[in-house]
């Protein structure tokens, strides 16, 4: 069995969705993570071979004024799935971040470059990699601006405010691989199947910046929405954030012989579905 904790959760959803019979979902009200003897508990009652851990403290500026929340739940809280886990001989799929690296390598980031986070966010995913390793039994999956079905997310932004304005600013300094949840949840369970261990980089193909995704989701959508460039400095968030964060997932290929479709033929997959739910209302 596979136990998927943060199961209704974006990636949590579609994870649970792919595993079928093979999956066990819990939540914020069945385990808590930040608690060593919750989740001695329900991992050690439920026995299962594999735990993917979905759940995180997400909100990348939020981090920066909640240290200790951040610190708890992205460090900490893999620490403790990684003790029930050690008990059980189970393996841990921990899911981390591009927010590890600084964006300054300039090329596409392989597994083994040296992480150097930037924020309270990429510091507590960085511990938590660090953490799940106390498992010899553990597989760490870095990953980068997610969108899907089941959460708030950039696409779902994008089409809203791309119906009230005709024109947005949207940075254009900051490069990476758009990743539709559908897609890593495929790369996560190949992994697992393949008996990979250690960390592996999966994100949709090819990259562009916020704002040329910004331009291709309002042209697939066919809407006729001007947007502007604009600098991350000029837009003043908490949180440092990576330049250029791209993954390079050579290594997911070779071992799993998944290869991840490219990121805008999946924003085209998640539109079509989307309009195809809308339409029978279950959107």
């Amino acid at each position: 069995m596979i136990l998927v904790v943060g199961a209704n959760g974006m990636l949590g959803r579609d994870l649970m969705a792919l595993l079928g019979d093979r999956g066990h979902g819990v939540d914020i009200a069945e385990i808590d993570i930040t608690s060593l003897e919750s989740v001695l508990r329900v991992v050690g009652n439920l026995k299962p071979e594999v735990v993917i851990n979905c759940a995180a403290y997400t909100d990348v500026d939020g981090c920066e004024s909640n240290v200790e929340t951040a610190m708890t739940v992205n460090g900490e809280g893999v620490g403790y799935l990684a003790m029930a886990c050690r008990d059980l001989g189970a393996l841990l799929v921990q899911i981390s971040t591009d927010y590890v690296f600084d964006g300054g390598k300039g090329t596409p980031y392989v597994e083994d470059d040296a992480p150097c986070p930037l924020s309270i966010y990429g510091e507590s995913k960085l511990a938590g990699e660090m953490n799940a390793a106390f498992t010899p039994e553990h597989l760490v999956v870095r990953t980068q601006w997610l969108y899907g079905r089941y959460g708030k997310n950039f696409v779902e932004t994008m089409l809203r405010m791309g119906t009230e304005k005709d024109e947005l600013s949207v940075v254009d300094d900051q490069i990476g691989s758009p990743t539709w949840t559908v897609d890593l949840a495929q790369a996560v369970i190949a992994l697992i199947d393949s008996g990979c261990r250690g960390i592996y980089h999966a994100a949709n193909s090819e990259y562009c910046s916020w704002n040329g995704f910004a331009k291709a989701i309002f042209e697939e959508a066919d809407l006729n929405v001007s947007v502007k460039p604009m600098t991350t400095t000029e837009l003043n968030r908490p949180a440092r954030r990576p330049l250029y964060s791209t993954l390079d997932c050579t290594k997911l290929v070779a071992d799993t012989g998944f290869r991840p479709q490219e990121w805008r033929k999946a924003l085209q997959g998640y539109l079509m579905l989307r309009t195809e739910r809308i339409n029978d209302g279950t959107w």
